[in-house]
């Protein structure tokens, strides 16, 4: 594979994690490595622990006599997790498109 090739199949793919100023994080990557490998490690993780917490939130905001202050850090901790789920959906989504634009530059399908 010569390098302009090489260079054209990689992609701006968004990481799970953000910078230190909030701003996103994004990596130039063919979708393997190390650092691709333990991105889709964080996503799987951020996902299940948004099912989790959303499990622990579901009684609280059902019961009759929970508290402001409870209310509040369930609140904030399926925020928290929303905001990693929409970021994990923005990164598979773009990576799909990649691949959507990757297979029509590659020519028809051919159905065998």
């Amino acid at each position: 594979m010569s390098t302009s090739e090489h260079t054209d199949s990689l992609h701006a793919r968004l990481l799970p994690w953000a910078r230190p100023d909030g701003r996103p994080c994004y990596l130039q990557t063919d979708g393997h490595g190390y650092v691709s490998r333990l991105a889709d490690e964080m996503e799987a993780v951020q996902l299940s622990m948004g099912a989790e917490v959303l499990d622990c939130a579901k009684p609280i905001i059902a019961a009759a006599g929970s508290t402001v202050a409870e209310l509040r850090f369930a609140a904030v901790r399926l925020a928290e997790c929303l905001t990693d789920a929409l970021r994990v959906s923005e990164s598979k989504g773009m990576r799909l498109r990649c691949g959507e634009a990757a297979a029509e530059s590659a020519g028809p399908a051919v159905n065998g």
